[in-house]
C-alpha cells in the first residue's frame, strides 16, 4: 500500500491504522529521512571501524580532542523540561494497551514507553503503540479484561517518556523511495508529529529517551534531528527534551561530550546497566580471560568497574544539571512470599545505593516494585525533588577504572549461569519472535538487552574454553546439549515449535559462531534469518 509518491506500506492494515499513517505524517518522515539518512548511514559505517579497533587494541580512553569541552566548567544542559523535574520513580514497558493504563497509573514519576528493547517490531506492536500514546496523551485510553474488569487512566499520570529505537535498526514495513525507512526516525517522528503539540497544550512536552549512542557525533545527529523537526512542525524551540542512556562502553567515555552536544534538549543520563555490560563483552569479547565476566546474577552494580561507570554518571550529570537516573530492576514479584520477600530485599538494597550514590531517580520493570524503590528515594530526597546539588566532586575515574574487569571480586562462571543464559536467551527469543517484548523468565522482566547478554556469554565462555566453578569447560557441544535440553523443556511447556526451532537456529549461529562479527543485534540478525518463517517480524 502507497500513501505518499515516495512512501510504501508493507505491513498489513488494521483498525484505526490510518489515524497514525496518514499522508501528512508520511511526508514528514520523507523530510526527516531526506535531510539526515546520509549522515545516519556514515556514522554506522563508522562503528564498524571503531569496533574494528577496539578489538585489534582491547582499549579505550578519553578523547584528547575534545578535552576543552570535559574541562570547561561553564556550560549547562537545558534541563528538565515541565513534568521532568521529579523522576524518582520511572517504570519501563512496552506501549501496549494495558501497559500503557497500568504503567500511567502505577504511582511512577515517568512511563518510558519503550519501542526498543522491549517491544518485538511487528507492525502491529509498532503502529498500535503510536495509537496507544495517542489516546493516552488525549485522556481517552482504556482497557478491558476478558474478567469485565476496567481500566481507566487516573487523575495524575506519570508522565510520559518515549524510547525510540537505536540508530542500527531499519523498519521492514514502511519504505522510503524504496528503502527501508530508519527505526529511530520513525518511532520519533510519528509521535512527535501527532503528540508532539498535545503534550505541549497539555502542560508537558514531547521527551524522548535516546539509546544504544555510541559516540558524541551520534548525540549531535539526534540534536540536529530535534532542531530540525521543532521548525518543520512549528514546536518552539528547546521544547524537546531527551535523556540518554549510557549503555555501550565507548558513550561511557564521552559522557560529557554527549551532553554537550545536546546541552539545548538535554534532561539527563541514564545508566543503562544490561546493555552496557553487553556492549562491553561483545566489545572485548575476543581479547582473552581478561574480559571474561562471570555469571550475570553476580554482576552487582557495586562491582569495581560498574561502579566507577555509575560513579562517572553521576558526576558528569549533576555538574551539569542534568538528571542521573539510575538502572533497572527487573524483578517480578512473586506468590510466594518467601521469595518476594527475597526479590525485594535485593531491589531495595539497589535502589538505597543509587539514592545514597546522588542519582536522582531510578527505573523499575513491574509496578509491584515503585513502592519500594519510592521509599528509597523518599528517605535521601524528602520533599525535594532531586539532589542536583550532590556534584559528586569526590569522583575521580580514569580510563583504567572503567575497563578494570579483571578487579572483580567474584569468581568464575557457573553450571548454572550457563544453563540459564542458555533458558533466557531461547525463551526470550521465542517470545520475541511470537511477538511479545518483554517476557518474564524465572521471576526477572528480561527484554532485548538481557537476552543479548546471555547470547553474548554463552560465545565468550565457549570461544575461551571458560572453565566453570564445577570443574567443566564450556564447549560446543556442551551448549549445544543444554539447547536440545531447553528446547524440549519448551516445547513440553507448549511453545510454539517452529518458533522454538528458529530461536534455536539464531541463538547456535550467533553464540556458536567461531567469528566475533556474527554478534548481530538480535532483531536484525532475526529479520535477516527468518523472514520467511515468520513474516510478521
Amino acid at each position: 500500500m502507497t500513501l505518499t509518491s515516495r512512501t510504501e506500506i508493507l505491513g498489513a492494515p488494521e483498525d484505526r491504522f490510518e489515524e497514525i499513517l496518514t499522508p501528512e505524517a508520511l511526508r514528514f518522515l520523507t523530510r526527516l529521512h531526506d535531510a539526515f539518512a546520509g549522515r545516519r548511514d556514515g556514522l554506522l559505517v563508522e562503528r564498524v571501524h571503531r569496533a574494528a579497533e577496539l578489538a585489534a587494541t582491547g582499549t579505550l580512553d578519553f578523547l584528547p580532542e575534545t578535552r576543552a569541552v570535559r574541562e570547561d566548567p561553564t556550560w549547562r544542559v537545558a534541563g528538565a523540561g515541565p513534568g521532568l523535574a521529579d523522576r524518582r520513580v520511572e517504570i519501563t514497558g512496552p506501549p501496549e494497551r494495558r501497559m500503557t493504563v497500568n504503567a500511567l497509573n502505577s504511582g511512577a514519576r515517568v512511563w518510558l514507553a519503550d519501542f526498543e528493547d522491549a517491544t518485538s517490531p511487528t507492525w502491529h506492536n509498532l503502529v498500535s503503540g503510536q495509537l496507544n500514546l495517542l489516546d493516552a496523551v488525549e485522556r481517552r485510553i482504556d482497557d478491558t479484561t476478558p474478567e469485565g474488569r476496567r481500566y481507566r487512566i487516573g487523575d495524575t499520570p506519570a508522565t510520559i517518556v518515549v524510547r525510540p529505537r537505536g540508530w542500527h535498526l531499519d523498519e521492514a514495513h514502511l519504505l522510503v523511495d524504496g528503502r527501508p525507512a530508519i527505526g529511530a526516525l520513525v518511532d520519533f517522528g510519528l509521535y512527535l508529529f501527532h503528540c508532539g503539540q498535545r503534550q505541549i497544550d497539555r502542560g508537558h512536552g514531547p521527551y524522548f529517551y535516546l539509546p544504544k549512542l555510541e559516540n558524541h557525533l551520534e548525540a549531535r545527529l539526534w540534536n540536529d534531528v530535534f532542531t530540525f523537526a521543532q521548525a518543520e512542525l512549528g514546536l518552539p524551540h528547546g521544547t524537546i527534551r531527551a535523556t540518554v542512556l549510557i549503555e555501550t562502553i565507548t558513550a561511557a567515555f564521552e559522557m560529557d561530550e554527549i551532553l554537550y552536544e545536546l546541552r539545548e534538549h538535554a534532561a539527563g543520563m541514564n545508566a543503562g546497566r544490561w546493555d552496557y555490560l553487553f556492549s562491553l563483552i561483545k566489545n572485548f569479547a575476543g581479547r582473552g580471560p581478561r574480559f571474561v565476566l562471570p555469571d550475570r546474577s553476580s554482576l552487582t552494580m557495586t562491582q569495581p568497574f560498574l561502579r566507577a561507570y555509575t560513579d562517572l554518571l553521576v558526576r558528569t550529570c549533576h555538574r551539569r544539571g542534568a538528571h542521573a537516573i539510575g538502572g533497572m530492576a527487573a524483578a517480578i514479584p512473586s506468590r510466594d512470599p518467601d521469595a518476594n520477600e527475597a526479590a525485594l530485599a535485593k531491589v531495595r538494597l539497589d535502589k538505597e545505593r543509587e539514592a545514597g550514590d546522588g542519582f536522582d531517580g531510578s527505573w523499575v520493570a513491574h509496578p509491584g516494585l515503585v513502592a519500594t524503590c519510592r521509599t528509597a528515594f523518599d528517605a535521601v530526597l524528602g520533599d525535594r525533588p532531586n539532589q542536583l546539588d550532590q556534584t559528586r566532586e569526590d569522583v575521580e575515574v580514569t580510563a583504567a577504572d572503567l575497563l578494570a574487569v579483571h578487579r572483580l571480586t567474584v569468581g568464575l562462571p557457573s553450571e548454572q549461569g550457563l544453563r540459564s543464559n542458555v533458558a533466557v536467551a531461547l525463551r526470550y527469543l521465542t517470545a520475541w519472535l511470537g511477538g511479545s517484548g518483554a517476557v518474564a523468565v524465572f521471576g526477572l522482566m528480561e527484554d532485548v538487552a538481557t537476552a543479548e547478554i546471555s547470547r553474548c556469554q554463552i560465545w565468550q565462555w565457549q570461544h575461551h574454553c571458560t572453565r566453570l566453578t564445577g570443574g567443566s569447560l564450556v564447549t560446543p557441544d556442551l551448549v549445544r546439549r543444554l539447547v536440545d535440553r531447553e528446547r524440549s523443556a519448551l516445547l513440553a511447556e507448549g511453545a510454539d515449535p517452529a518458533l522454538v526451532d528458529d530461536a534455536v537456529r539464531i541463538l547456535e549461529e550467533t553464540a556458536l559462531g567461531a567469528d566475533l562479527p556474527a554478534f548481530l543485534t538480535t532483531e536484525a540478525y532475526a529479520r535477516h534469518l527468518v523472514r520467511t518463517a515468520a513474516p510478521a517480524l
